[in-house]
């Protein structure tokens, strides 16, 4: 008779920016919905997500999931208060403790969570469910590409797999691959060791994407590891750039079986060829005016990305930049509509209460930020709860609730008026608002990159506009002070 055996699921997941000045406490992570016990089971509905990838395997290979607790935020913010930290990571813990013995514990985290007090969530939330642990208890744990991998975060008995794809279209098939990974180790099959190499360089996400090179280059040199049996996994991190913190770079983490000399070589090879490579790597982002310009002139849809003020890199999505640009264009006299999002509880609420058909004054943007925000006119056309699922590629069903919402028209332009900052990366940001992005001239997408994946099939051009906020693409902007130096691009290295 096979072995049937407990294995512990869990995730505490949240990316964090250090330029965002609004702390992340339990109330964002109670916005996408915190799943406790039971319900860690069966409460992602159609979610393509790691714990669902997790799940999967363990339940068609017949062993048994023992819930824990899962929490994360569907947006990067600024760092975790304490307090939230441990009321999470606690009820975590707590329900570990509860569940009697398991076999293994397989946890979905993010690999660039800072706390208000710590530059390491990650290696204290694997340290502290290991100490609830026998020695030698395996825990498998799921990263985001875009991790700060820290030599604190490899313990004895842990092991990671990261996600292969940016834009991250592969979520589930990342929690998939570490369930997998476990059912090998416990029956014997595989011995997971795991080996780090780092090189001191930064690069734009906006350049970044695994699909173009030169990125795909160092993901065919990872695969080929892997094809040649030097690895049973080769993660590339090129880091999530707005982090202000030591030993920042671009990390190879590679999982090989049972030889952790093998598994540093490969480390090391791949983290070389990076450094090599380092040149090639640029932003492709053009002035926003620029961008501006190409929308208003060309047939078709122009999709910009705004990656400057993405809430999935960390921005509170509230800087109106585009919209004072676009006003100053004179894009609201377009013959079409022009779509662009923004974060502001205030308006949003200011727009609930004057109801559909009003037109009054609003004050539009720097909610949480710093700056003189928009005032203009404006008519209040669509009101909404602003919870709707994501369709397109990427963590599809993910319910995202953005809080009371609202589309504002001033002339040609659409505002997507919302109370939280959320994830862009979707149409839906704009479908379940009533507003079709490819009947626009213009669309305009608080994201760096992933946006691609969904805008890309409607879009006539995809342009990258060089925004200003939390997540500048453009490595100039960012005000990094902590960061090791020398640092590629910082310094001529």
């Amino acid at each position: 008779m096979a072995e049937h055996w407990r294995i512990a699921i869990g995730q505490l997941s949240q990316e964090t920016n250090h330029f965002n000045p609004v702390p992340t406490t339990e109330a964002d992570f109670a916005a996408s919905g915190i799943l406790r016990g039971d319900a860690v089971l069966h409460g992602w509905g159609e979610a393509r997500r790691e714990v669902p990838g997790f799940l999967e395997v363990l339940r068609a290979a017949g062993h048994e999931a023992v819930p824990t607790l899962a929490a994360w935020c569907p947006a990067a913010g600024g760092p975790v208060s304490r307090a939230a930290f441990e009321a999470l990571l606690g009820g975590l813990l707590d329900r570990l403790r509860a569940a009697g013995p398991v076999d293994g514990v397989l946890l979905a985290l993010h690999g660039a969570m800072m706390l208000e007090d710590s530059d390491d969530a990650e290696s204290e939330i694997i340290a502290r469910v290991r100490a609830e642990l026998p020695p030698g208890t395996p825990v498998g744990v799921s990263l985001d590409l875009h991790g700060h991998v820290t030599p604190a975060m490899l313990q004895p008995d842990v092991f990671f797999v990261a996600y292969r794809e940016y834009p991250h279209i592969d979520m589930q098939e990342t929690g998939e691959r570490v369930a997998r990974l476990m059912l090998d180790r416990l029956a014997g099959r595989r011995r997971p060791v795991m080996a780090l190499a780092k090189r001191p360089m930064v690069v734009s996400p906006v350049g970044a994407r695994t699909p173009d090179p030169p990125l795909s280059d160092l993901v065919a040199l990872a695969r080929a590891a892997e094809a040649a049996g030097e690895a049973l996994h080769v993660g590339l991190f090129p880091v999530q750039p707005w982090l202000d913190v030591p030993d920042l770079g671009f990390a190879v983490l590679v999982t090989a079986d049972g030889d952790a000399g093998r598994a540093q070589a490969v480390a090391d090879r791949i983290a070389e060829a990076a450094w090599a490579m380092r040149n090639r790597f640029g932003h492709g982002l053009i002035p926003l005016e620029e961008a501006i310009r190409i929308g208003l002139a060309g047939p078709g849809t122009t999709v910009i990305g705004d990656g400057g003020d993405a809430p999935t890199g960390g921005s509170p999505a509230d800087n109106p930049s585009v919209l004072r640009a676009l006003l100053a264009a004179g894009a609201d006299r377009h013959d079409r509509p022009i779509l662009l999002t923004m974060s502001d509880p205030q308006a949003a609420a200011e727009a609930h209460a004057a109801g559909i058909g009003a037109c009054r004054g609003f004050r539009l943007g720097h909610a949480h930020t710093p700056g003189e925000p928009v005032v203009a006119e404006a008519e209040v056309v669509t009101l909404h709860d602003g919870r709707f699922a994501l369709r397109d590629g990427g963590a599809t069903g993910s319910v995202i609730d953005h809080g009371p919402s609202a589309v504002l028209r001033i002339g040609a332009l659409r505002i997507a008026l919302r109370s939280a900052p959320g994830n862009e990366w979707d149409t839906n940001v704009y479908r379940s608002l009533g507003l079709e992005p490819s009947e626009a001239a213009a669309v305009f997408v608080k994201s760096p990159a992933h946006f691609r994946v969904a805008y890309g099939p409607l879009a006539a051009r995809v342009v990258a506009a060089d925004t200003p906020g939390p997540c500048a693409g453009n490595t100039a902007r960012v005000p990094w002070t902590r960061v090791t130096r020398p640092l590629w691009p910082l310094d001529d290295v």
